[in-house]
């Protein structure tokens, strides 16, 4: 590979000059290239506050936590205190069906994506995984296909608290970070401590010039899912544990067998409108034939992406606190591509022109407790609402395919699609944001 020049002055004002183009607050950078670690930093903490974002300033990373959660599981993979494919309920008994690590990692368990947050406000850990997965309600069966799952990562965090006695905020800060040298904060914490250099999330409405700040709304038994904050300088430290030691700078702390294993797509796992394929904790983006690995995060207000090559030893991180971010990452990655680091970032084109869509389509689906509605829109378009609240414009393509459009910022986010019944040609499922949902039936469920 052709070797590649990235100056420091030029990410400074790539980033700055994105910052106020997609109105984000802050945002920070973090590339690695030739064995070196270049940083940038622009904006401020919360809007007209006139703090600046620093190099450590800690960022909620919403779902990018779940490969820090992967990654613990798979150290204690290592010491055999786990085992992929072994049957977790040997030490969560109160679970309510057979399920492996490897499942729950690669969101291939069948679990739904969780409960209602006011369900489970004020539920520990222990009791949110012991009152939802007693007896789950599967949206498919175990290993049978990819339906992205908080609730399959409150499992793991449970399955690390029974195996090493600790929390999992005690396990993935002494276990995983502390060697690496990162300090984290959560936005969620049964003892949470409060930190002044953590940005607040912001959202964003472009069309009308509008910036408010947004408080995190993550609950207790969520955190293995999405409680980190860190900075886009310690989300690419961590991610640098995919590479050799010799390379990276860090400690051997996962075997290179483990590492590759978590790079490895899985069988089964089809993660539409989200990336390529997916390993144990990562999803995998092919552009041409490099292959990089990652995962990307949005809080409440917030945005972060995670992207590490293995093979040429180039990884990146950013991470944002406006809704707008995931706009902001767009364009970034094609200013890093004419840069010369073609980073991996998963754009599925929906195929065809704009299409009308059969009245079936029309309707509610059901992923656990989480209802997803779909009515008509003006122009031939879909209202999205989950849970009552309209989040997203779909644009139907053919295939049953659908663009999706956020409903406040008005970016394009995770492309979806209906699904068919194969025996039967019924259209009874959506896969929206890689959670799979199924078609409400009368006042049951299917």
């Amino acid at each position: 590979m052709a070797q590649v020049t990235v100056e420091a002055e030029w990410l400074s004002r790539t980033l700055s000059t994105l910052v106020r183009k997609h109105q984000v607050p802050g945002a920070q950078l973090a590339v690695q290239v030739n064995g070196e670690t270049i940083t940038a930093e622009a904006g401020e903490l919360r809007y007209g506050g006139g703090t600046p974002v620093t190099r450590d300033t800690a960022f909620p990373i919403g779902s990018v936590t779940k490969a820090a959660t992967a990654a613990l599981a798979m150290l204690l993979v290592a010491d055999d205190d786990l085992e992929l494919d072994s049957d977790v309920t040997e030490h969560l008994p109160e679970l309510g069906a057979p399920l492996t690590l490897r499942q729950l990692l690669s969101h291939t368990s069948g679990l739904a994506s969780g409960p209602d947050s006011a369900v489970a406000a004020t539920m520990s850990l222990r009791r949110f995984v012991s009152e939802h997965c007693r007896t789950p309600e599967l949206v498919l069966p175990a290993g049978a296909g990819f339906s992205y799952s908080n609730l399959g990562y409150a499992v793991v965090g449970r399955l690390i608290e029974e195996v090493t006695g600790m929390t999992w905020w005690e396990a993935i800060e002494s276990i995983l970070f502390r060697p690496l040298g990162i300090r984290p904060a959560f936005v969620v914490a049964p003892n949470p401590l409060t930190s002044v250099n953590v940005a607040s999330g912001h959202a964003v409405n472009t069309s009308h010039g509008r910036t408010r700040p947004v408080l995190q709304s993550l609950v207790l038994g969520e955190a293995p899912a999405g409680a980190l904050a860190i900075s886009a300088a310690d989300l690419l430290r961590f991610g640098l544990l995919q590479l050799d030691p010799a390379e990276s700078g860090l400690p051997e702390l996962l075997p290179a067998e483990l590492a590759e294993e978590m790079r490895r797509i899985q069988p089964g796992a089809d993660p539409i409108g989200l990336a390529d394929g997916w390993g144990l904790g990562f999803g995998v983006f092919r552009t041409g034939v490099q292959q990089w690995v990652g995962h990307d995060g949005n809080a409440d207000g917030t945005d972060a992406h995670l992207r590490v090559n293995a093979d040429s030893g180039q990884a990146v991180a950013f991470t944002s606190n406006g809704n707008t971010g995931i706009g902001l990452w767009a364009e970034l990655v094609d200013e890093l591509a004419a840069a010369g680091i073609e980073v991996g970032s998963y754009r599925l084109d929906v195929p065809g022109q704009r299409t009308t869509v059969p009245p079936e389509i029309f309707g509610s689906y059901h992923n656990g407790d989480t209802e997803y509605t779909v009515t008509p829109a003006e122009d031939a378009t879909l209202r999205l609402a989950i849970d009552g609240e309209i989040v997203a414009r779909l644009t139907p393509h053919e295939g049953l395919m659908f663009a999706q459009q956020d409903w406040e910022s008005g970016q394009l986010v995770h492309p979806g699609r209906f699904l068919r019944d194969p025996v039967t040609g019924v259209l009874d499922r959506i896969q929206v944001s890689g959670r799979l949902a199924r078609r409400t039936v009368g006042s049951g469920r299917c």
